[in-house]
């Protein structure tokens, strides 16, 4: 199959690509290398990516309508999944219109244009951060997500409502959001806490820990996440979904301070840690319901906390010893 996947030099694009190109398909890609953080882990990233004769380019941003309507024009697409993103809820509140730029407007033109072309596979990342301050736990699809504390949870919400205005519009056979979890794991982003808390340490810098460390986040693994999203892709021709949300988390929400132990334990050092209220923005628990996940397309996380972040420190070490 062709597959058009946005936010390739991303973290969770670039593991998604390279593991379709692995398996023989085509993968076109689009990234803006922006620099929210270091440009050089995306180039690097898309070196692997281009080892592929399978994969295809483009260096751009979904803003710009004209490129976006190019790339269809001069590829066969059969699916597209939307991975490009602002990512980052603090950020939002420092630059907001980095957010509107990339999460509204680059969506809009992306839905726009796949439903111009046909494409009846429109696959969309949301995130887990639409839930806001909800307090039944665990989060399921099936939650009111109207109060959102951050801009960035309230472009992905944005970014639901434009999908479903299309699917009841144009009809897609599956135009599909994924709720992601706090996914992490090797080649991640640098402004996540275990990346950035790992990078302190190798600094011999001391970490902040917010909330003093009392809230729980249901961190997942990318290679769980990535298995969740190849699912949903040999699913989708048969099953028509229409519009759906499906969490992709790993049902297991681990507390901050079990999360720094586990960190320090596969690091072999201890943080100099800060205690800190809680953040603008920020929410005291993410726990996913994935119950229609794994009933939908056997969705079922494998990976625990402690494997996890053995693997990512084995990755840190050898990628910035090289």
């Amino acid at each position: 199959m062709n597959y058009f996947i946005t936010g390739t030099a991303g973290f969770i694009g670039f593991h998604l690509a390279k593991r379709l190109l692995a398996r023989g398909e085509n993968v076109m890609g689009i990234d803006n290398f922006n620099d929210y953080y270091d440009p050089q882990l995306k180039e690097d990233r898309t070196k692997i990516l281009e080892k592929f004769d399978n994969y295809k380019l483009y260096r751009g941003d979904l803003a710009d309508n004209d490129l976006v309507n190019r790339i269809f024009s001069e590829n066969k697409i059969d699916l597209v999944c939307n991975l490009a993103a602002q990512a980052g809820v603090r950020y939002s509140i420092e630059n907001p219109g980095a957010y509107i730029h990339s999460n509204i407007v680059g969506f809009a033109n992306l839905i726009e244009a796949a439903q111009k072309n046909d494409i009846i596979n429109f696959i969309f990342a949301s995130s887990s951060s639409v839930y806001g301050k909800n307090k039944k736990v665990p989060f399921s699809v099936t939650d009111r997500v109207d109060n959102p504390v951050s801009l960035y949870a309230a472009t992905k919400k944005s970014d639901e409502l434009i999908a479903h205005a299309y699917q009841a519009l144009y009809h897609f056979d599956n135009c599909v959001g994924l709720r992601f979890f706090t996914v992490y794991g090797p080649y991640g982003r640098p402004d996540m806490a275990y990346f950035s808390f790992t990078e302190k340490l190798m600094k011999g810098e001391g970490i902040k820990i917010f909330n003093h460390g009392k809230m729980k986040r249901d961190f997942t693994y990318i290679d769980d996440i990535i298995d969740g999203v190849i699912a949903i892709f040999n699913k989708a021709p048969s099953k028509k979904w229409g519009y759906k949300i499906f969490n992709l988390g790993n049902n297991k929400p681990v507390e901050l301070m079990y999360f720094v132990e586990s960190l320090e334990k596969a690091l072999g050092k201890e943080f100099d840690k800060e205690y800190l209220p809680m953040q603008k923005g920020d929410v005291s628990i993410t726990f996913a319901d994935i119950d229609e996940s794994i009933k939908e397309f056997g969705f079922q996380p494998q990976v625990s906390i402690e494997k996890g972040l053995q693997k990512f420190v084995q990755w840190y070490r050898e990628y910035y010893q090289k």
